[in-house]
């Protein structure tokens, strides 16, 4: 039974508490101090990872995260979430996507919502070099579309290491959310995003001379707008429509044999909850949807105060207990 979300009275608007919890001043002085790690995902691209590690990580399971678009290891609900899984005996891994956290000169590529392959590489090097017995992988957001992505992709070839999926807020519909993003309601997050998004291809472009051209940026007013000039070109798809047709979550759920659970808000501005109602999640048994009325886009601030301020970071903690306790590891 997952707990159920009781929102913060004043922020029951999904606009404030999508604010708030961008915003919301945190401290984290139970975060252990986190030592960086390189993973290879490809030729001449590395991710990097913040890992925070106990004392024998063999003896201990394991939580690897992943942010949203335009984050990094460093958001706030990242460590927020490492926080509390640290605490509950977990070796956790704060990943930054490809380019991410100031991570440009790892890697000559750009990141996008479909390089699901990134994180299979991270699993399988967390399984094969670091024989580590129970794994599971958190996402939010766009982090959690390229969870469930992998997680559906691998299918019944998963690593029995990997233990479970959790996606926040996951945009398993990629066409729907960059329209949902361009309403006008959405115009303050459209707005950050496209700034952020144009910073980071200047700087690509400064760093890989003569890699990239910037034509068109001018142009772009809009996510979407982004992905048909700048990802669309770059990354091998035809246009923005095809890339979000290969890279949503939406069409490999039905494949997922691990344990998953998926936390949606039903008033999330950008991620519209109609995405969720569809067979593949009814219909598969390792898929659990929990969506209650409030909670803004990755938002999910409590009335509670203490560990239960942030519901999400909770709930993620809870879900790999229980799953790492139903089938231990291996005695190492």
């Amino acid at each position: 039974m997952v707990k159920d979300f009781l929102p913060r009275r004043s922020l029951r608007n999904a606009h404030l508490m999508t604010i708030a919890a961008a915003f919301w001043p945190r401290k984290f002085p139970q975060l252990p101090a986190a030592s960086p790690r390189f993973f290879d995902v490809e030729e001449g691209t590395q991710v990097r990872g913040d890992c925070h590690w106990q004392e024998e990580p063999r003896k201990h399971p394991t939580l690897v995260l992943l942010h949203g678009l335009e984050g990094s290891s460093e958001s706030g609900y990242m460590r927020g979430c490492a926080e509390k899984a640290s605490a509950a005996g977990f070796n956790v891994v704060r990943l930054n996507q490809r380019n991410c956290g100031g991570t440009e000169r790892l890697t000559p590529t750009l990141y996008h919502s479909g390089r699901s392959g990134d994180f299979r590489a991270v699993l399988l090097e967390l399984v094969e070099r670091d024989r580590l017995p129970a794994i599971f992988f958190a996402g939010y957001s766009m982090g959690g579309n390229l969870v469930l992505k992998m997680a559906g992709e691998l299918g019944e070839s998963a690593p029995e290491e990997l233990r479970g999926i959790v996606a926040v807020a996951p945009c398993l519909d990629l066409a729907a959310c960059a329209d949902a993003l361009g309403a006008a309601r959405n115009f303050v997050y459209n707005g950050h995003f496209v700034r952020k998004l144009k910073a980071r291809m200047r700087r690509k472009a400064r760093m890989f001379a003569g890699l990239y051209s910037l034509d068109g940026m001018g142009r772009i007013g809009s996510v979407r707008d982004f992905d048909e000039t700048i990802t669309a070109r770059f990354c091998g798809f035809e246009g923005a429509d095809d890339y979000y047709a290969r890279s949503s979550a939406m069409h490999v759920l039905a494949a997922i044999r691990r344990p998953t659970l998926i936390l949606t808000a039903q008033d999330d501005p950008f991620v519209p909850f109609s995405t969720f109602e569809r067979e593949t999640i009814r219909e598969n048994p390792n898929i659990r949807l929990v969506a209650p009325l409030h909670g803004g886009h990755c938002g999910f601030i409590s009335e509670e105060g203490g560990e239960e301020r942030f519901w999400s970071e909770a709930r993620i903690v809870e879900f790999c207990e229980e799953h790492s306790a139903e089938q231990e590891g291996p005695e190492i």
